[in-house]
């Protein structure tokens, strides 16, 4: 199961993941994603996955997509940091943009 919360401020919308990501919450997540971006205004969309327990395959090529369109990574445990950084070297060996890796 996958707890999908969105906190707005005036910089920012941020999307609170908790539980697990794996199908077929990606497809949830993927929505989200959509949505949230339609009445930005200006503000950035962050995602926060330190209270992630569990990424599936799926998760980590959607994780993977969404950095690409510019949704940037806020909040993460040791465990997503280190699916992040197993993204960002998959991005590498085929030649694409790097990752950011900016957690906070």
């Amino acid at each position: 199961m996958l707890k999908l919360s969105i906190i707005d401020s005036d910089k920012e919308r941020r999307l609170i993941l908790e539980g697990k990501l794996i199908a077929p919450w990606t497809t949830e997540l993927q929505r989200a994603c959509d949505e949230a971006t339609q009445s930005l205004r200006g503000r950035e969309i962050g995602l926060d996955l330190k209270n992630l327990t569990v990424i599936s395959q799926e998760g980590e090529n959607l994780l993977a997509a969404l950095m690409k369109e510019g949704i940037k990574v806020r909040g993460c445990c040791v465990f997503a940091r280190e699916v992040l950084r197993k993204l960002r070297g998959r991005a590498r060996a085929q030649h694409h943009e790097p990752i950011s890796l900016k957690a906070s």
